[in-house]
């Protein structure tokens, strides 16, 4: 029992720390996002195979991919370390590993700019509280120039052309995979990566700074569409809507407006988690639906932030349309079919786990991290940290990322807060940013364990289905 306790804990453990430096990778890119979309509607409509092609306004792409976007990811990864001091030491330095290279410096920048941060963050705190009065902003400013200066020469020199070279074999080794027709066989490993919320970390700090320098380079890039591909996840909405039970069934007509037209892809992973078997599924439509965008020559220009139908067709260059839709369908369909006859060779015994907060909730324990005792301690915790009416002021709405899953459920709990006349702030954050003065904090229930850690002082609330959850109303009812 003492070992199967101890390698829970470890396994539970290693999922919070991979999460955790998902988030960091994705969290230099997705508020940056905007930006991309920009340079990704550039491209498509002006460069020569576009489908307004001029010379004049086609000159602003290659600026933006070598200096504007590595700068902003540059600047926001210190921002992330040391605030605005580590934004502006990681955009210097991050300079040096532009110029120090000749193709697009994303993974440069997600390198070095919150490693300037850092460096910057242990001088500040070596010499807080040494510098005589009136000195501080001269110390201030040298000391990040000083540093800046040292750490871009070194960027130029040394970080620029290894990164280069490290994202040449990258290159290379996706170049093979095309090849050999092996692209596919990702979708493998990314399909249950995504489902445990390392789909941002896939999408924007993996796939994405290869797939711009190979959408530089052609034009367009498959490598965007291995994880933002909606058809998947709308296959096994489907079948839960024709074919499922319970309130799993009458959810997922809600679930696949958000999510195929939404692009908010976190409104199906618990339907996933509800029945692990149907992993096999978004495997199938993954992998068919790779192997369809390579056998057709399928592309996008840029990132289709969010995974939405809208941002592929803008994302899609001049010709592409049929390959790109062929690609989904197929996703879909194969997602639907091998999803429907799971569920529907669901054994009777099983029947009664189909509503979608209890055997979410049963998956939940077999994933998330922590002993009993673990388990037992944080529901201590937050027992000991209920909030009763008079005391909460605000709500905070956490998700991996801060912008999809959490944005929703922050709008769905707001509407029934104020149907119910109860006057209390609500807002949406990453799980990372939980802000300090959260009474209460709601989030999906593989992602509490972070923001307990975040914020340990507040009331934390698990959910499953972000649309319709039973604890909206519970909470709503606690605070009228």
């Amino acid at each position: 029992m003492a070992t199967t306790a101890t390698q829970q804990t470890s396994s539970g453990g290693a999922r919070v720390r991979v999460q955790q430096f998902g988030r960091m990778l994705s969290g230099m890119v997705m508020p940056n996002i905007g930006a991309f979309i920009a340079w990704g509607l550039i491209t498509a409509l002006f460069i020569p195979t576009g489908w307004l092609p001029n010379e004049s306004l086609a000159a602003l792409v290659d600026p933006m991919i070598k200096y504007l976007l590595p700068l902003l990811i540059g600047y926001t990864g210190g921002q992330m370390v040391h605030g605005k001091r580590g934004g502006v030491i990681g955009a210097v330095v991050t300079m040096g590993v532009i110029v120090g290279s000749s193709i697009p410096m994303f993974l440069g920048a997600m390198l070095v700019g919150p490693l300037a941060g850092w460096v910057l963050k242990q001088f500040d705190k070596a010499v807080d509280g040494k510098i005589k009065a009136g000195f501080e902003m001269l110390v201030n400013n040298f000391s990040l120039g000083i540093i800046g200066g040292l750490l871009s020469v070194g960027a130029l020199k040394g970080i620029g052309p290894l990164v280069e070279g490290l994202t040449n074999i990258l290159s290379n080794g996706v170049e093979f995979l095309v090849n050999h027709n092996l692209l596919p066989l990702i979708n493998i490993i990314i399909e249950p990566a995504k489902v445990l919320f390392l789909n941002n970390a896939i999408n924007h700090g993996v796939l994405g700074p290869i797939a711009l320098e190979q959408s530089q380079r052609v034009g367009k890039s498959i490598l965007f569409m291995l994880e933002s591909n909606p058809g998947p996840g709308l296959g096994i909405l489907l079948a839960y809507w024709l074919v499922g039970k319970g309130s799993a069934k009458s959810s997922a007509p809600g679930a696949i407006i958000i999510h195929f037209l939404g692009g908010i892809h976190e409104i199906y992973f618990p339907y996933i988690l509800m029945n692990p078997r149907l992993i096999l599924a978004v495997i199938g439509g993954g992998v068919s639906g790779t192997f369809t965008f390579q056998m057709l020559g399928a592309g996008l220009v840029a990132s289709p932030s969010p995974g939405s139908i809208f941002a592929y067709f803008a994302m899609t260059p001049k010709g592409g349309y049929l390959p790109m839709l062929a690609g989904v369908i197929v996703a879909t369909v194969v997602s639907f079919a091998l999803a429907a006859l799971l569920l529907k060779t669901v054994k009777k015994n099983d029947e009664e786990e189909m509503d979608i907060e209890e055997a979410a909730a049963k998956v939940k324990d077999m994933k998330s991290a922590g002993t009993a005792a673990q388990t037992a301690a944080t529901a201590t915790t937050v027992a000991a940290n209920v909030r009763t009416k008079g005391s909460v002021n605000k709500i905070v709405f956490a998700c991996d990322a801060g912008m999809g899953s959490s944005a929703m459920g922050a709008s769905v709990l707001r509407k029934k807060l104020q149907g119910a006349g109860v006057n209390i702030t609500v807002v949406n954050s990453a799980v990372s940013e939980i802000p300090a003065d959260a009474d209460i904090v709601v989030t999906q229930k593989t992602l509490t364990d972070r923001a307990i850690a975040v914020n340990p002082n507040a009331e934390h609330i698990s959910i499953d289905n972000f649309l319709k959850s039973p604890k909206y109303d519970e909470l709503v009812e606690r605070l009228k």
